[in-house]
């Protein structure tokens, strides 16, 4: 059962691979539906369970998924996806192998997908050779949580020229000044990272991050995800209605670690992504 239900035509791919990422996000705001997006490290928990991970995640309700690269020394996230980026390694992911990933799913997939991951590798791959086959593989966005803004300009141009856009984090931190930079560079959405810290499941950051979201609100004209520390579908919900959609990371990972390698309990991250689908179209 489970895999004639992964097996099933995703609708809508092709016209979703016509909208650039900053039409997607428009569209979705005129109809005033929340966006789950979900961060998956690749070649996590194995490297041949990536495609069918991200085709679960597509058809569960993802409406856009974080593909990490994943690297040795990853500064922005917690222990979870540390640990996850270790095993990805071990299976022999590499920069290449993500981009090659990316080009056998998007054809099949009615999500987009971003590449996350760190500066380094990509200078190492050739920042032109990168934008070209991330742009090839149908990726439409990139986020690199090390590169600071006014340090961006050589990637971002490339990008952009490209079709890709490039995505920048907030945080509670981060002064009104960046803020205005950060909107005016930003032509898709800003990724504000809901507490200070590095990434990873917690509890009860609804109530902390709902007040910097609102005041976010009035700074920030383009879209706003956020993550870091979301755990739950109400929390979830809680958050989307200060924002225009929630990023879930390290729970999901959680989920996958426990369930995917026993083919039973596919299903149970299926239903978990569910769970944070339905609670923002509540």
């Amino acid at each position: 059962m489970f895999l004639q239900w992964l097996g099933r035509g995703t609708k809508n791919s092709e016209a979703r691979m016509n909208l650039s990422l900053q039409q997607y996000f428009e569209e979705h705001r005129r109809n005033n539906r929340k966006l789950l997006s979900l961060f998956l490290t690749a070649g996590f928990p194995t490297a041949d369970a990536t495609l069918p991970l991200l085709q679960l995640l597509d058809k569960a309700g993802a409406d856009l998924i974080e593909l990490g690269m994943p690297f040795s020394d990853p500064l922005a996230d917690g222990p979870t996806i540390q640990r996850i980026s270790q095993i990805a390694l071990r299976n022999g992911v590499t920069v290449k192998s993500v981009l090659e990933m990316a080009a056998k799913a998007t054809p099949l997939l009615r999500a987009p997908i971003i590449l996350m991951g760190y500066y380094n590798p990509i200078l190492k791959f050739g920042m032109e050779k990168f934008v070209q086959a991330a742009t090839n593989a149908g990726v439409q966005g990139l986020i690199i949580p090390d590169l600071p803004p006014e340090e961006s300009t050589a990637l971002r141009e490339r990008a952009l020229a490209a079709g890709l856009s490039l995505i920048y984090l907030v945080s509670p931190n981060t002064s009104l000044q960046r803020l205005e930079l950060i909107d005016r560079m930003t032509t898709s959405f800003v990724y504000a990272v809901s507490i200070t810290g590095v990434t990873g499941a917690r509890t009860h950051v609804a109530a902390q991050a709902k007040d910097f979201l609102e005041r976010l609100r009035q700074q920030i004209r383009h879209p706003i995800l956020v993550g870091f520390g979301v755990a739950s579908a109400s929390e979830a919900q809680a958050l989307a209605s200060a924002c225009d959609g929630v990023i879930v990371g390290s729970a999901l990972l959680h989920e996958i670690e426990k369930h995917w390698l026993d083919e039973t309990g596919r299903a149970k991250v299926a239903a978990f992504v569910q769970t944070f689908s339905q609670s923002l179209r509540a």
